[in-house]
């Protein structure tokens, strides 16, 4: 990692652990001409710091409540540590950073703690796809046989062996809204005939890229008829490779250049480089984790391969929040993100598999689930958002202007603190005038 900016991330995580009032720039030498921030910048902190929390309409007690909470969770041995950063308007309002990185081991969490964000990976990949589409490299309605022929004809699984011809093809645009008729063989029951079909295909395999695995995949009967029904999957994983191809370069590339760079993402990466080994978070887990990001592979998982820290998150969610603009480097036209947010499932989908299909309102866009600000009032908004694996969170409330992130590392202690993140943000809040949103937990 750049020294300047571990040094400069150092200091600007104690001013947010103290919710100082300065600012970065201000905290410079008075006779040193501070840097014009720019989102390539890497030595530049895109954490920027409110000057009064409560003026922005949060109680900071419910940023103790977060605290108290994290706190426990160490205590119960759930997660060595954790990090909670709420932001309006593209200031950060609060930054709760507790424990450490992990068992054992001594180095605070900070905001430059790097955790393996799984499936957070999807929006990324997501925004990479409707790049592409703005560029006329790919259509959304593309068949995904006309990049990846094994997907060609494909049939639907009905049962012991047994298939039919499917309706229609796979297009980018189910990939990109998880209506494609993939799955997960790896969460699949260990007798569903699908899923024993998709681990021997190699649905773990690191030694495999994603386009080796897609044409496995793309050999294999759908679940069900593209279009049809929301199923969480290796979409995301089939869409990396979908772009690889399109844009005739690997994915690590193709981030990097269209997203990480330009954003000045220098932390983000599906491998990390050997002096960034001591800063990546681990669980107290005893489940594995999905990833070894310290051992280079072939596979480059889109739906869940990538690394990231907070402060590089954080520009990705600012960027959205700005309708695709961050610090006047555009990496989305504002009329692609709003294509992105319309809501893929609201008619004619079987939602049976949709995670939040019992909060009224709450649908999926392309790469985003589109969740109530307030369960209670569903005409409140939504705020749009996406998780990963080992209980990291993300979300932009576009109502509000209002963006968040929470990063931990331990599946199996996610959803202990998932219910928690919305209190955490919302039940402190008031709006300064009427947004049609009221405080209340937004479930996560």
């Amino acid at each position: 990692m750049n020294p300047i900016k571990r040094q400069y991330l150092v200091a600007a995580s104690v001013f947010a652990l103290a919710l100082s009032a300065c600012s970065p720039e201000a905290a410079k030498p008075a006779d040193v001409p501070a840097a014009a921030p720019t989102a390539a910048d890497p030595a530049v902190s895109s954490i920027e710091m409110a000057a009064d929390a409560a003026a922005l309409g949060f109680d900071p007690a419910i940023f103790e409540k977060a605290k108290a909470d994290i706190e426990a969770g160490i205590a119960a041995g759930k997660i060595p540590g954790g990090l909670f950063l709420v932001a309006k308007g593209g200031k950060v309002v609060n930054i709760t950073a507790v424990g450490t990185e992990g068992p054992g081991d001594a180095d605070p969490v900070t905001p430059e703690t790097v955790f393996r964000i799984y499936s957070m990976s999807k929006p990324i990949v997501s925004v990479a796809t409707m790049q592409l589409v703005e560029d006329g490299k790919i259509g959304l309605d593309d068949p995904i046989s006309k990049y990846i022929p094994e997907f060609a004809n494909p049939k639907v699984l009905v049962g012991k062996g047994e298939t039919r011809p499917a309706a229609r093809e796979i297009t980018v645009r189910d990939l990109l809204a998880h209506k494609s008729g993939l799955i997960y063989g790896i969460f699949a029951s260990p007798d569903d005939e699908l899923g024993k079909m998709y681990m021997a295909a190699g649905d773990v395999s690191t030694d495999l890229t994603a386009l080796e695995l897609s044409k496995a995949i793309g050999a294999l009967p759908l679940a069900f008829d593209p279009g049809s029904a929301w199923t969480y999957s290796r979409s995301t994983d089939v869409l990396g490779a979908v772009i690889e191809v399109a844009a005739g370069k690997t994915l690590d590339v193709l981030l990097d250049e269209q997203i990480f760079t330009p954003l000045g993402m220098n932390d983000t990466n599906f491998y990390l480089d050997a002096d960034e080994f001591d800063r990546l978070a681990e669980p107290p887990s005893t489940i594995a984790p999905l990833s070894t990001p310290k051992v280079k592979a072939p596979m480059l998982s889109g739906g869940g391969g990538l690394n990231s820290t907070t402060e590089d998150y954080f520009r990705f969610t600012e960027m959205l929040r700005n309708k695709g603009t961050y610090r006047g480097v555009e990496i989305l036209k504002p009329a692609s993100l709003e294509t992105m947010l319309v809501d893929e499932i609201a008619n004619g989908v079987d939602r049976k598999a949709w995670f939040y299909d019992a909060l009224p309102g709450a649908g999926f866009g392309l790469g985003f689930g589109l969740i109530p600000i307030n369960p209670a009032d569903p005409a409140a908004g939504k705020y749009f958002s996406w998780s990963g694996y080992a209980g990291t969170n993300m979300w932009i409330d576009p109502v509000n202007d209002i963006t968040t992130i929470f990063m931990m590392q331990n599946n199996e202690a996610s959803q202990d603190f998932r219910p928690l993140h919305g209190q955490w943000v919302y039940a402190g809040y008031k709006p300064a005038a009427p947004t049609g949103a009221t405080a209340g937990a937004a479930p996560q």
